[in-house]
């Protein structure tokens, strides 16, 4: 009898080396790789064996059908997600539509998202407490991602931001800096980290005054520390608390 098998890989922020062994391992197996296609063109030259399947942006439900279809005819697929897929990823989704294909194994393999691989770019900005709010409206009111926002920053938690711009958004960022800002200090140490394990790969430290005028994409993921961040020898550092001499 064939396998029909689904791995949902998290294939982490796009270079290789930053993919989980476990996650390769996956996508050794599968015959069939699905994504969109963003995300297909980063790994296609590493499994270039592999029938792939992919779909634009805004068709997440469609790409999710075709690669249980897939299953469902005996192959091994795997459904690729930058990150983790159980962060902004397509985790939920396949196990929602997977309830219709009883006879096919679904399993979760995990990556390294953003929020992390950008934090070690910066320093340490998340070592305590901290929030990850997606300014994307498109799945999610702007009214409930504002108070997200507040309550984050009334907590006084870190708080990493990701989709914090797009064409149709270009002053979100601004707009989220100005909620922050009624409860954060405007010298909190705030950074940006721009495609992450990518070409064209950087980072920035400023304030949250500053912050609000930087430009911004998808491809970014802002951090706002919490009133004991620091900048300390061009890192951002969020104490977690220890007692040292």
């Amino acid at each position: 009898m064939c396998e029909k098998k689904l791995y949902v890989v998290g294939i982490g922020p796009g270079d290789y080396e930053q993919m989980t062994i476990k996650a390769a391992g996956a996508l050794n197996r599968s015959q069939v790789i699905a994504g969109y296609t963003v995300y297909i063109d980063l790994i296609r030259e590493s499994f270039p064996d592999k029938e792939y399947l992919s779909t634009p942006m805004t068709k997440e439900t469609e790409r999710c059908r075709m690669a249980l279809e897939k299953a469902k005819e005996g192959h091994i697929v795997s459904m690729v997600c930058s990150g983790d897929p159980g962060i902004y990823g397509m985790a939920g989704l396949v196990l929602e539509l997977a309830e219709n294909y009883p006879e096919i194994s679904v399993e979760i393999i995990p990556g390294v998202t953003a929020a992390c691989a950008g934090a070690a770019l910066l320093g340490a900005p998340l070592s305590h407490d901290f929030a990850v709010i997606s300014l994307s409206d498109r799945l999610t009111s702007k009214n409930l991602i504002e108070k997200r926002l507040e309550h984050a920053a009334i907590s006084d938690m870190a708080v990493c931001l990701y989709n914090p711009a797009s064409r149709h958004r270009g002053d979100y960022l601004l707009w989220a800096c100005e909620i922050l800002g009624r409860y954060k200090d405007p010298q909190t140490v705030c950074g940006v980290a721009r495609c992450i394990g990518r070409t064209g790969q950087s980072v920035e430290i400023m304030t949250l005054e500053q912050l609000g005028k930087v430009p911004a994409d998808m491809f970014t993921t802002v951090y706002i520390g919490n009133s004991q961040t620091r900048e300390i020898r061009g890192n951002m550092v969020t104490p977690r608390g220890y007692r040292y001499e």
